[in-house]
């Protein structure tokens, strides 16, 4: 039923649409108006079908490449009538209201009122922009990988941790990716820092282990002289494999944790280990999924997680969702002085600059890229090194985190 309300609107926008294509075709001859008319039905038509079928067998559907390009190109096409449809609605209350107008005053226009032709064209162009732009996204900074540096400023960070060097990567979301050679071109990326320890702050996967299969040789090249530290994020629970029963879930849990030891990758599920760096010990926490949305789980027990951390140490929290940091770290836990989350994908849009940030998920998430502090507590958000849904990024890229520990 929802599906078939969602095809309804999909016709509705498709049918509004045609109204300003058939105001651009006005110049052109019959043979060439009918030629673009019947193209642009039977590219509705498949557009519909498409979507029909990519909806009807998910997540099936969602697993080959090949329908999730169609449907990608679908969206596309929708995005760019939507915003012509908005322009054209635009247009259209402006000549209801002059048409209200003249009825009210007793006047007329000879040959009635017509479309404006600069919010007609104004529109077609910014939606094609758009679509452009969102093409853009997917063929180069669905890849186009982005190191953020950054100094680590610690409040009394013993003096042989300082110039420890750390790599952060989260939401990699291996079940999204279509090009394998430029995904190594990130590693290797990952690899030329030679850091210290390098954290992955979980969604490893989008719905299943198996789709990390692939590309598990690639990602075990990922490795540190401390270790590499990975937790689980929202979508490495197999919680959106629709059908599967609670035992299901737990093997295809273990089925992901399995993969991680062969990469030698170790998981922290709510748990805690102590490293040394010259000499100098420090504390990495991992937690499972917590979020302070209603939507995700809380399969976290940071309690659990903070048994046996010594306070005068520092202590640095991987924690997949950046709501945990506001909902339960500063109010309970003082003694964490960095988190580092990802979840957002920075909404994978927007436009960033070094003094400028901004992006439409910051209107649902306060900490979504970047630093945040508050006292002596800090919290960074990963902005993701993968994709997911729309297969591609535009003005947020894909990060690759890189810290070098400093005292405050």
């Amino acid at each position: 039923m929802i599906l078939m309300l969602f095809l309804s609107f999909l016709l509705l926008v498709d049918i509004y649409a045609y109204q300003g294509v058939r105001f651009l075709i006005r110049p052109l001859n019959q043979g060439w108006g009918q030629a673009l008319v019947i193209t642009y039905w039977i590219v509705a038509a498949m557009s519909l079908f498409i979507t029909f079928r990519f909806f009807s067998n998910f997540p099936e559907s969602a697993r080959s490449m090949g329908m999730r390009f169609l449907f990608t190109a679908v969206f596309i096409l929708f995005v760019v009538k939507l915003l012509w449809g908005a322009f054209l609605l635009i247009d259209d209350l402006t000549r209801g209201l002059t048409w209200a107008g003249q009825k009210v005053t007793n006047t007329s226009t000879a040959g009635g009122i017509n479309r404006k032709d600069f919010l007609v064209r104004s529109g077609a162009l910014l939606g094609a922009g758009f679509g452009a732009a969102l093409t853009y996204g997917v063929t180069v900074g669905s890849h186009h990988y982005k190191k953020h540096r950054h100094k680590l400023k610690v409040t009394g960070l013993p003096e042989k941790l300082r110039g420890l060097k750390i790599v952060q990567i989260s939401d990699i979301h291996s079940g999204s990716f279509w090009n394998q050679k430029a995904v190594e071109r990130g590693v290797e990326m990952i690899l030329d820092e030679k850091p210290d320890v390098i954290f992955f702050t979980g969604d490893m996967v989008n719905n299943e282990a198996k789709e990390l299969d692939p590309y598990e040789k690639l990602f075990s090249r990922i490795q540190a002289p401390l270790g590499v530290y990975a937790i689980l994020g929202n979508h490495d629970y197999a919680d959106y494999m629709p059908g599967l029963s609670p035992e299901e879930r737990v093997e295809d849990v273990n089925r992901l944790l399995q993969a991680y030891d062969r990469m030698g990758w170790r998981v922290l599920l709510d748990e805690n280990i102590r490293l040394t760096h010259n000499g100098e010990s420090f504390h990495v926490i991992g937690v499972q999924n917590w979020s302070f949305k209603d939507r995700f789980p809380r399969y976290g027990n940071l309690s659990k997680a903070m048994v046996g951390v010594d306070p005068a140490k520092l202590n640095i929290l991987l924690s997949h969702d950046p709501t945990h940091w506001k909902g339960e770290v500063l109010p309970t836990y003082p003694q964490i002085d960095v988190t580092f989350s990802g979840h957002t994908h920075g909404m994978q849009f927007g436009v960033e600059t070094a003094h400028f940030k901004w992006s439409p998920v910051q209107y649902v998430y306060d900490q979504w890229a970047g630093f945040y502090s508050k006292g002596n507590q800090q919290l960074y958000v990963n902005r993701g090194f993968g994709y997911l849904g729309y297969p591609g990024r535009l003005g947020i890229r894909p990060e690759i985190a890189v810290f070098e520990l400093e005292s405050a």
